[in-house]
């Protein structure tokens, strides 16, 4: 928003990541509907009416709607298969429903008057701490206390070893820290210099110009939409392999 005050203009791009309650009042608690549990639902609809209601027919000669829920599809099994092996594919399900949530919510996030829920580190850490928990879960049932092993550089001298196993560690439990800071941070940067170019619209001299810098970057962020979905779910990918095969 873009206010003329005190001679100036003051713009506040970060007033469309407020939190607010949909049906009124300011209070927001656990069990509040607001804006963000609402475009969390329509990122959940979308993905249910792309992947079950335009698939139901399974046409021969697929509509255009069956056409990109087959493309996404095939890709992200391509995915999975080529990082995590054909052992990842058991759990092929779970990440191309992740994949799914994510893209759906990072484009909706780009209609007029909507809320970007996956700009919310809050949504992001919750994705990726159940990214987290499931691959180690997955890591210790299926090689027990092999999967240590992980952490153990074998190929290192033995006098590094230890040093490089602290580091190992480390860096394994800062995985969702920036698993999950990565995706919000680059929608919310994109979505914040959009609103910035928006609220010089409005002077006559330079509309023209922020009118077409608007394009450029909502065209940017299109491209961001669904590559920070690609690179959540390939990380979610090396992390699955490195829980199906944790030795160096």
């Amino acid at each position: 928003m873009a206010e003329e005050a005190s001679g100036g203009i003051q713009i506040h791009p970060m007033d469309q990541f407020i939190v607010k309650p949909l049906f009124g009042g300011e209070h927001v608690a656990w069990y509040t509907f607001t804006n963000a549990t609402f475009w969390m639902a329509m990122a959940v609809l979308a993905t249910f009416l792309l992947l079950v209601t335009a698939t139901r027919s399974r046409a021969i000669i697929p509509g255009r709607a069956q056409s990109i829920a087959e493309l996404a599809y095939g890709f992200v099994h391509k995915m999975v298969e080529d990082v995590a092996g054909k052992d990842g594919l058991k759990y092929f399900p779970y990440i191309m429903t992740l994949f799914m949530f994510i893209v759906c919510a990072n484009f909706l996030g780009l209609l007029p008057m909507s809320f970007t829920t996956t700009s919310h580190v809050a949504v992001t850490a919750t994705l990726a701490l159940a990214v987290f928990i499931t691959v180690t879960v997955i890591g210790f049932v299926k090689n027990g206390s092999k999967f240590l092993e992980l952490f153990w550089v074998k190929s290192a001298p033995l006098a590094l070893r230890p040093i490089l196993a602290i580091i190992e560690l480390i860096s394994y439990f800062v995985r969702p820290v920036s698993h999950s800071i990565r995706l919000a941070g680059n929608l919310m940067a994109g979505h914040a210099v959009i609103k910035v170019f928006a609220g010089f619209a409005g002077i006559l001299a330079v509309a023209p110009f922020s009118i077409l810098a608007i394009t450029a970057m909502y065209g940017l962020e299109l491209l961001v939409a669904f590559v920070q979905a690609y690179v959540f779910t390939i990380l979610t990918c090396v992390y699955l392999k490195d829980a199906l095969q944790p030795s160096h």
